[in-house]
């Protein structure tokens, strides 16, 4: 029988073996995280067209599937015409505030009932999630989105659950221009500022990161997705800002 010592020892000198492995070395925590984060969204307020570039890159490099809305008001016909190609017959969406734009008039006069988020109560959370599972498409926002992965950062909160991404087999993010960010590390920063402050402290959120749709592998290496999540993602990127979050 293996001891642990001996288990570790051998993993250690695997390891010692390999060639060519990158430094990997924890990020100083920034003295002021929302000076730090301040600094960031200056940044990319200039290199944000470069940085969408890059994200529609390495998102459809995940099999994400990308579209392009000059304004709110272009939103719905979108999510729509993801729903008519998926033949959709029910969708969720987070709470209007908290997306940015209400999906409801458009959709339901096409035929295609929205249930939003609520959030006065367990009861009304678990409605919600039974709406999900129902659904086949779900729509949120996007808190972050992370440029040198095809990232989607979603926290949950108030108006915004976990379920009405995970739990359809289509999902669509909306988000804009104030969204994106070029790095792991700029992340990092913008998370620790939304820490650090007491009006939006994340104190029982959950952060989601989500690249690309659901993949699960067998002990065959069999890919399969759609199995512990959607089995699309798709990303909205709207032109003009939408309104802010809360």
């Amino acid at each position: 029988m293996t001891t642990r010592a001996a288990f570790l020892d051998r993993v250690r000198r695997e390891v010692s073996r390999a060639s060519g492995g990158v430094e990997v070395r924890p990020a100083p925590r920034p003295p002021s995280p929302s000076d730090a984060a301040l600094a960031v969204r200056r940044q990319l307020a200039e290199r944000w067209p470069e940085a969408l570039e890059r994200f529609v890159e390495e998102f459809e490099r995940v099999a994400g599937v990308f579209h392009r809305a000059r304004s709110a008001d272009e939103v719905p016909d979108i999510v729509l015409g993801i729903a008519r190609e998926k033949g959709a017959r029910e969708a969720v969406a987070w709470a209007p505030a908290s997306l940015g734009v209400d999906l409801r008039p458009a959709l339901a006069a096409a035929g295609l009932p929205v249930h939003v988020a609520r959030d006065v109560g367990d009861t009304s959370r678990r409605e919600h999630r039974d709406e999900a599972a129902r659904a086949e498409l779900g729509v949120t926002g996007a808190d972050f989105v992370l440029a040198e992965t095809g990232t989607l950062v979603l926290l949950s909160g108030a108006g915004r659950p976990r379920s009405t991404s995970l739990l359809p087999a289509t999902h669509v993010a909306v988000f804009d221009r104030s969204r994106l960010l070029e790095s792991l590390e700029q992340m990092g920063i913008v998370l620790e500022a939304l820490h650090v402050d007491p009006e939006r402290a994340m104190s029982g959120a959950m952060i989601n990161f989500i690249t690309g749709p659901s993949r699960t592998a067998d002990i065959e290496l069999t890919l399969t997705r759609g199995v512990h999540g959607p089995k699309e993602v798709h990303a909205v990127f709207v032109e003009e800002p939408l309104p802010p979050t809360p």
